[in-house]
């Protein structure tokens, strides 16, 4: 998946309003220590466990469902490109193994 798309028109953070948010969360005390060594592991070793997406299939929008953290350092590492999983929310997350629907990016 294109880094670029973590914004806040096509893959959202779940658990923040925006991605501004999310990194002035990130910016200071363990947050800030977990994102540093996510970084540092990411820049030796590549980004080892993938970001998992989920879409909403009720407005088929997209979110980071798990990986806020690497998806920070992905971020500022300026990588063109991370490893990804996706689910649908439907009553628990059961991955997904036919391929992406990359045109709900596009929306």
């Amino acid at each position: 998946m294109r880094t670029s798309c973590l914004n806040d028109r096509q893959i959202r953070p779940t658990d923040f309003r925006r991605w501004d948010e999310a990194r002035r969360c990130f910016a200071q005390g363990k947050d800030r220590t977990k994102v540093d060594q996510l970084k540092e592991s990411i820049d030796k070793d590549g980004l080892e466990e993938p970001i998992l997406l989920c879409i909403s299939p009720r407005w088929l929008d997209i979110y980071v469902s798990d990986g806020h953290h690497r998806a920070i350092a992905v971020m500022e590492l300026g990588l063109l490109r991370f490893p990804f999983r996706w689910h649908w929310v439907r009553g628990g997350v059961h991955i997904e193994h036919e391929p992406f629907p990359y045109e709900l990016l596009e929306r």
